[in-house]
């Protein structure tokens, strides 16, 4: 999987914009359950005051208050006091603290964060008990009494929790204010609507963290799948026929399609579970310790271990059906494959109710896969939002009681039920992608293994250059031959030239070596003895894309890509002129029924030619060959196709056009080849004859029996 992962590197900034977007994201979606909690405990509960130091109180009360402490210098040194004769300041503050009409009052200094919380400590205890000696009026009781009633009520805050003192002294505060004549339903409103305003901004900033993420996200992702593809399609596209033969043409489809989607899908969440949830987790436990009640902490640890629990199940059961479902894959592409490919023969034998039953097979393997699959994955997102739930009315039940004990507020339970879905969101979505790790990396190693495979043919490191004093020649010199993983040669000792100007036949019985012997030529496989001689040089010392610029190939299946018959004869060379291309149009035969054609050579070719004869396929791919004029071509069973007529004409125009070129042509039929200048007799991968028409109807008998297979004495006698 890492080997995939490292393609990343073409779109790294996008990837850095992603981490730091998610960061991001993470930090403001932390900091949503504090301004919950503001709402519920300052807004609501404590009517938008913060501050048990109140920001402005009456002369009178801290003077009461000064009587229950001993720091009140300390505490008067942050406040000021404001009187009538202070007419700057009375002007400033009289629409604010009507009550400063009638009496003095003292208004708090600017203070930082550090000296308001110390303050709020000095003053709360001091505060609570002036404010109770004003509602029970100690003030007027014996001196006696009042010594009484003060230990009392100094001993009856000391036992309070902290959050139950806390309410008690705001509600002391909101009594200050309301004597100092503020408006506490103006000062509650404005202070949600600021903190609503500030949350609304966070949100804000989430979501558009969050869409550019899923944006980058998939652009990344998608270049990741474009580049894996690109990358398989080039390995692909440089393997011999082994590779081809060991992967399946249905397996590396499925590679390069459903593998790659695979891992585009994976990657498209990666980085919000692989950046994104491991900060939401730890983030949220940390401020779960610094910000809210640690009693509860264990009900975290218990979800987590249920969620690990479930998932860890889950993974065992179904990881090994996601190594067989690819499998299952490849198997119903082959299958399909086949049919669509074997239609026609499965419809002249009358057997497509057992290929309906073969394909059926297949699809229900993968169906059943898949539905164990699915089922597993199923049962994991109740199991998994039972626990959440479960979590919840815990957290609600345990926090309940310790909100009736005065040990946390209702909005400190608030915010931890917010931070522990966080954590529990992490966890789940973690468990997500390791449901879907294991598929993706079955389909990294599945890619990995093309890409990371060595094609069996490939140039070494320093090549060698043609010898131009022998164009065009081709030498075999006691060449062998066998297939891999073959226990016998397909081909031994074979020894022959084939020269320029001069046609070089190859016959033989089917199963013989003929088309392998020219699949040689342009080293689709590697002899395994003796040497192959192209233009006097060793086809191994010289570079492939050199030696088959110097070669027409026809292969026995004529194969057309879809385009027009200009775009597949000009298949070679896109830049080539239109007078080259019909000259080899004509060559070949082909202008009979392309001028025929409405759009002449703009007329459509449906893809693999499907929508033109054979004989039209093989002359257009015989003109193809021929419109690169190469120094070799090759015709391997390219004219079985064609009529007697065209056949003879074909080869007729190849004699007058191609006099200086070295053509070699593998043919089942002797009318073909009986004019070569040389003629290879094969049986069994050896050369039983080697010569003209006439020295092998004297001397080789295997010649003389195809040949009379086909022809009559006297016609053969006339081809002399």
């Amino acid at each position: 999987m890492l080997k995939v992962l490292k393609n990343l590197k073409y779109t790294w900034l996008h990837v850095v914009a992603i981490v730091m977007l998610l960061c991001l994201q993470a930090t403001t979606d932390l900091a949503l359950p504090d301004y919950t909690s503001k709402i519920v405990n300052e807004g609501i509960q404590q009517g938008g005051i913060t501050n048990v130091a109140p920001d402005a109180i009456r002369k009178s009360m801290m003077d009461i208050l000064l009587n229950f402490t001993e720091e009140d210098s300390q505490i008067l040194e942050n406040y000021t006091l404001i009187t009538k004769q202070d007419s700057e300041n009375y002007n400033k503050y009289i629409n604010k603290y009507p009550a400063l009409e009638n009496e003095d009052i003292y208004v708090i200094k600017k203070l930082n964060s550090k000296d308001r919380e110390n303050l709020n400590e000095k003053m709360a205890k001091p505060f609570m008990i002036a404010y109770m000696s004003t509602q029970t009026q100690i003030s007027q009781l014996p001196e006696a009494q009042k010594n009484a009633l003060k230990e009392q009520a100094i001993n009856q805050i000391n036992e309070m929790q902290d959050t139950i003192l806390k309410q008690s002294v705001i509600s002391a505060t909101k009594a200050e204010y309301s004597a100092l004549g503020i408006n506490l339903d103006d000062l509650q409103n404005n202070y949600i609507l600021l903190t609503g305003v500030q949350m609304l901004g966070v949100a804000f900033v989430s979501m558009l963290a969050a869409v550019t993420i899923m944006f980058l996200s998939s652009k990344v992702a998608a270049t990741l799948g474009r580049t894996l593809r690109d990358k398989v399609f080039e390995k692909v596209l440089s393997f011999s026929n082994k590779e081809y033969r060991e992967f399946s043409t249905a397996s590396l489809i499925t590679r390069s399609t459903n593998d790659i989607q695979q891992i585009q899908m994976l990657i498209a969440m990666l980085f919000r579970v692989v950046v994104y949830a491991p900060i939401m987790g730890i983030g949220g436990f940390i401020r779960v310790l610094t910000k809210s009640n640690t009693s509860m902490a264990w009900i975290i640890g218990l979800a987590i271990t249920c969620i690990i629990g479930i998932v860890l199940v889950l993974f065992i059961v179904a990881m090994p059906k996601f190594k067989k479902l690819q499998n299952l894959v490849d198997r119903l592409n082959l299958v399909a494959r086949e049919i669509l490919t074997g239609l026609p023969v499965i419809r002249a034998f009358n057997t497509q109710k057992r290929e309906e039953n073969r394909f059926d097979g297949a699809n229900q393997d993968l169906m059943k896969t898949n539905i164990f699959v699915n089922r597993a994955m199923s049962m994991m997102m109740p199991c998994l939002m039972f626990v959440m739930n479960s979590v919840m009315l815990l957290i609600i039940w345990v926090g309940g009681h310790n909100i009736d004990n005065g040990i946390m507020q209702v909005g400190d339970m608030m915010a931890f039920i917010q931070y522990t879905m966080h954590i529990v969101m992490s966890f789940l979505m973690i468990s997500m992608i390791s449901i879907m790790l294991p598929r993706a990396a079955v389909s990294a190693n599945r890619i990995n293994e093309v890409i990371e495979t060595e094609p069996d043919i490939k140039d070494k490191e320093k090549t060698k250059q043609f010898d131009n004093s022998k164009k065009g020649t081709v030498e075999f010199k006691n060449v062998s031959f066998r297939y891999p993983d073959a226990d016998t040669e397909l081909l031994s000792d074979i020894n022959f030239v084939a020269e320029p100007g001069k046609t070089t036949a190859i016959i033989g019985s089917t199963g013989s070596g003929k088309s392998t012997i020219v699949n040689l030529i342009p080293r689709f496989y590697d002899v395994t003895g003796g040497e192959l001689l192209v233009d006097g040089v060793n086809i191994k010392d010289v570079s492939q894309k050199e030696l088959r610029a110097r070669i027409g190939f026809v292969p026995q299946k004529g194969l057309l890509f879809s385009g027009t018959i200009e775009s597949n004869i000009k298949y070679g060379n896109s830049n080539m002129d239109d007078d080259m291309m019909q000259k080899a149009a004509q060559i070949a035969q082909a202008t009979e029924f392309i001028d025929a054609k409405e759009d002449k050579y703009k007329t459509e070719i449906a893809q693999g030619g499907s929508n033109v004869s054979g004989g039209q396929r093989q002359r257009l791919s015989i003109a193809r060959a021929i419109a690169i004029n190469p120094e070799i071509l090759i015709f391997d069973d390219s004219f079985s196709a064609l009529d007697l007529k065209t056949d003879a004409k074909l080869r007729e125009a190849l004699e007058k056009n191609t006099k200086n070129k070295t053509i070699i042509i593998v043919a089942q039929r002797i009318s073909t080849i009986m004019n070569a200048n040389q003629i290879i007799v094969l049986e069994e991968g050896k050369i039983v004859g080697k010569g003209t028409h006439t020295e092998l109807m004297e001397n080789c008998e295997t010649y003389k029996q195809i040949a009379l297979s086909q022809l009559s004495k006297e016609e053969l006698d006339s081809g002399k």
